[in-house]
């Protein structure tokens, strides 16, 4: 079965699908937020979810065994803190932070909230046990073809992800964290292709996904002097819940040309 890591012991080993596009010895930004995800959710509480995820993508993560540590900083009848740690030679190459919420009752009263326009493909487009990602630009219809979707329009992302680890069916927090990287190409995939490079992400989560399908919606990307903000918002078929956050810097002379890439 098709998975982003397999185990060898304690240690993890990155398969293709958790291959960076930026270099054939890297993992990707999407499979360390997800890996480190998994070992964070291990430390949440009955009755606590997660609320925020922040991944630190400080030092790249070569394909070679990886170890993740982790400690909780703080449990509390409310909230839960917890950190972890993607280590390979000793050095740590990216870190995270999470925050786990208690669940309650809504306040009273109305609160404005915005009405959202979010597209979803048709029933069955995709596998549960993963399929490539289907695009959208602008209102365009819905495709897996990546060399459509080049261009300078403003991008929805549909998917269905494997298991993260070979024997162990991925949870939603971790659908939600591999997801939240890809907000980098959703908010900075132009016309001549990706070229910016995750610093950061943070994810923020009012529920948990229900079901495979999980979508994403470009809302903004804020540039200046090789520096972007890049906000989407993280959605499944029941509608919104939550944000993306990514932090990117300029990578343009190791741009990525799109249009010539294939999914697995």
């Amino acid at each position: 079965m098709v998975s982003f890591f397999t185990k060898r012991g304690e240690l993890l080993i990155a398969e293709q699908l958790a291959v960076s596009a930026w270099a054939p010895t890297q993992v990707g930004g999407h499979a360390v937020c997800g890996l480190l995800a998994r070992q964070l959710e291990t430390h949440c509480p009955t009755g606590f979810v997660p609320a925020r995820l922040t991944v630190d993508l400080f030092k790249p993560v070569s394909t070679a065994p990886i170890e993740v540590r982790s400690e909780v900083v703080r449990q509390g009848t409310r909230i839960t803190a917890a950190d972890a740690f993607i280590v390979q030679d000793e050095q740590v190459r990216a870190r995270a932070s999470v925050v786990f919420l208690t669940t309650g009752s809504e306040p009273a009263g109305r609160v404005w909230s915005p009405v959202l326009d979010l597209p979803v493909p048709p029933e069955g487009c995709v596998s549960p046990l993963g399929s490539p990602p289907l695009f959208k630009s602008s209102d365009r219809e819905w495709t897996h073809d990546f060399a459509t979707n080049q261009n300078g329009d403003r991008k929805n992302a549909w998917h269905s992800l494997p298991a993260l680890v070979d024997g162990e069916p991925i949870s939603p927090f971790q659908r939600a964290a591999v997801l939240g990287d890809t907000a980098n190409l959703i908010c900075h995939w132009g016309s001549e292709g990706a070229g910016y490079i995750n610093a950061d992400m943070t994810l923020t989560l009012s529920r948990l996904p229900l079901g495979y399908e999980l979508g994403l919606r470009a809302d903004n990307a804020v540039a200046s002097e090789g520096i972007s903000i890049g906000t989407a918002t993280l959605y499944d078929r029941k509608g919104p819940l939550g944000t993306c956050v990514v932090t990117a810097l300029s990578n343009a002379r190791r741009q990525i040309d799109f249009a010539a890439f294939s999914p697995l």
